[in-house]
């Protein structure tokens, strides 16, 4: 692979085998609200209500859960509670129609805003020296989104950066998924992916992508200092522009004969590889 054109520290790897693995399946999703906006499910639900840039409209409980939304909410600094609306208390089976059938509400709904777009720039100028983004390359299942928003709060990534395009939008099963991570981690659409890398690699970031050509395991890599890891779409993983983009190439060494993750799970291993190197701070 060529040399990176943007400056910045060599690979630090030693050849091996094969492959990372990024296939998916669809997963049947369930009855999706009709309302996009809907949020469902404990941790969503109150990561949503603390969240001072997510405008809330409604909240709905259950009697059972009525205390800990109470309990909650009371512990949000007061000009958060404040603009809040009150909750209103309803029956489990009110919840379910307004989720869907299918959909684990645990008793806990909110109808809010879309969150305000953050742009990629805004991410680069108040990252940080160890900043740590997490790129999808057209991941069109909207549970491997969320499930990939999850491990990148967990593990404390700056931002997920996705193609506009072809990456599902911010639904009720994206939002539920992801756990409470849509209010953490920002979402950054952009409509050029290999643009915006090389946006990022201009800000110093590193670019490696998990493919399954990539000669170095990934776990052999530097990833301290700025770094952004690059995952393909479900089953046909990177395109060709966007690996040509990344400055280095990486798989995950897998054993037949197994040789495939999920997508999901393939970024949230990269991530954990990347949150542990040496000179990063995961508590």
């Amino acid at each position: 692979m060529a040399k990176r054109k943007h400056g910045g520290r060599p690979p630090r790897a030693h050849p091996s085998a094969n492959q990372p693995p990024q296939r998916g399946r669809d997963r049947p999703a369930g009855a999706v609200p009709a309302d996009p906006n809907l949020l469902f499910g404990r941790h969503a639900v109150f990561a949503a209500l603390a969240n001072p840039r997510r405008g809330i409209r409604e909240i709905l409980c259950t009697e059972d859960t009525a205390d800990a939304m109470a309990q909650e909410i009371a512990g949000l600094p007061e000009d958060r509670r404040t603009a809040l609306p009150a909750p209103q208390v309803a029956d489990a089976d009110t919840l379910a129609a307004r989720v869907g059938d299918g959909a684990v509400h645990q008793g806990f709904v909110a109808r809010g805003e879309p969150l305000p777009d953050t742009a990629l720039e805004d991410v680069l100028d108040a990252a940080g020296p160890q900043a740590l983004l997490m790129v999808l390359d057209q991941v069109t299942d909207p549970h491997n989104l969320g499930a990939v928003l999850r491990s990148a709060a967990a593990f404390g990534a700056d931002a997920v950066v996705v193609q506009d395009r072809h990456t599902p939008q911010v639904t009720a099963v994206v939002a539920k998924t992801a756990s409470g991570a849509l209010d953490v981690t920002p979402l950054v659409r952009v409509t050029n992916l290999a643009r915006a890398l090389r946006t990022a690699q201009d800000a110093g970031f590193w670019c490696v992508g998990l493919a399954e050509e990539g000669p170095d395991p990934l776990h052999r890599l530097d990833l301290s200092g700025r770094t952004a890891l690059v995952m393909g779409a479900e089953g046909d993983g990177l395109r060709r522009l966007t690996r040509e983009t990344c400055d280095q190439l990486a798989h995950l060494p897998t054993r037949a004969p197994i040789r495939s993750l999920n997508v999901s799970a393939a970024a949230a291993i990269a991530l954990h590889h990347a949150a542990v190197a040496p000179s990063r701070n995961l508590g």
